[in-house]
């Protein structure tokens, strides 16, 4: 029984230990996280309205109402995280697909005040490498570009807007990237058209 104690007491140190350990590399590591996830948005901005300059760039109010009810129409599975004005340039919206192959894909939209898609960057992508990887690619994203269309699909799936030929071997991440633009884009109809 005394053998017992003695090792619940010792794996009970060690826990604590390791707890406080984390939790301080946390707190050492918590400000330089969110000042490099700050500067990746703001490089996203300006890759999708390149010609705007950084005081261009000012965050407006999510209409979330609105948000939800223009992905539910388009029956796809993303969010809209948030919204950018550009002067009178645009709008930059950012949006997270919710069914990549291998998990979230959050994009930034840059939309002209016509409603032309200017730009898209790719936020946090975590496909596989060689294929979804490559919808990093301006070959791949470059397609929606300067493009001015109510919505996106696959070629291979058919239907109606503007067909998107999908990555070879990476249908899935194809059609997750194209739902976080048309996300941007129902929104973009939804609130600022």
């Amino acid at each position: 029984m005394n053998k017992i104690m003695k090792n619940t007491l010792i794996l009970a140190v060690i826990t604590l230990v390791a707890g406080v350990g984390l939790g301080f590399v946390y707190e050492i590591t918590k400000e330089p996280i969110a000042k490099a996830q700050e500067k990746a948005k703001k490089e996203a901005w300006q890759a999708v309205f390149p010609e705007a300059g950084m005081d261009d760039f000012e965050l407006a109010e999510l209409d979330e109402a609105a948000a939800s009810d223009s992905v539910k129409e388009l029956g796809i599975n993303a969010t809209v995280d948030e919204v950018c004005t550009v002067g009178e340039e645009g709008y930059v919206i950012t949006t997270t697909a919710k069914e990549g192959y291998g998990g979230d894909i959050k994009i930034t939209v840059g939309i002209t005040a016509d409603g032309t898609v200017n730009g898209i960057s790719i936020l946090d992508i975590s496909e596989t490498a060689g294929l979804g990887m490559k919808a990093k690619e301006p070959a791949f994203y470059g397609q929606y570009e300067g493009k001015q269309a109510e919505k996106f699909v696959v070629s291979k799936d058919g239907g109606d807007g503007e067909p998107i030929d999908a990555l070879s071997g990476a249908t899935i991440t194809s059609r997750a990237v194209t739902d976080a633009v048309n996300a941007a884009l129902g929104y973009y109809q939804s609130v600022f058209q």
